[in-house]
């Protein structure tokens, strides 16, 4: 990967911020995602009922996965600065993503461009910046293990 020690430590200080309050800020996440996207909906059986943001909002389900949406993402997020940590993540996650729930990787794109507004809007331009690297090293590398994965 190619992330600079300057790079890690913007990165790691972008996400601190956010990982603070990742409880709320993934539910942020996926809600937006929902309604923006409602067909990304289709994946989570449980989310269907829901129609409303408020509905989603409130729901422990949602929350629960908001979190732990966040909370990988924080895992990924301490290993930059070792790559084989990283991949040790981020491939089977994906490759769970693309064989056993079959959901589209361009869910990823779209989650990851959500949480970079959600930085932008809640901690400023910087945030979003210093944070924009690891999104795209994050949707690199599980296409790359979707296409292993046989998509």
């Amino acid at each position: 990967m190619a992330f600079s020690e300057a790079d890690v430590q913007r990165a790691r200080g972008a996400w601190e911020k956010m990982y603070a309050n990742a409880e709320d800020n993934g539910t942020t996440v996926l809600v937006r995602m929902f309604t923006e996207h409602p067909d990304t909906k289709s994946y989570f059986t449980h989310f269907k009922g829901m129609g409303t943001a408020e509905e989603m909002e409130q729901s422990d389900q949602v929350r629960s996965h908001g979190k732990r949406v966040l909370t990988t993402i924080n895992d990924l997020v301490q290993h930059l600065d070792s790559t084989d940590a990283f991949l040790g993540i981020v491939n089977p996650l994906g490759k769970k993503h693309a064989v056993q729930l079959k959901v589209d990787p361009k869910n990823f794109r779209i989650i990851c461009d959500i949480i970079l507004q959600l930085m932008e809007e809640k901690y400023g331009g910087d945030c979003k910046a210093s944070f924009e690297k690891v999104t795209n090293e994050i949707c690199t590398r599980l296409n790359n293990a979707y296409k292993e994965a046989g998509w």
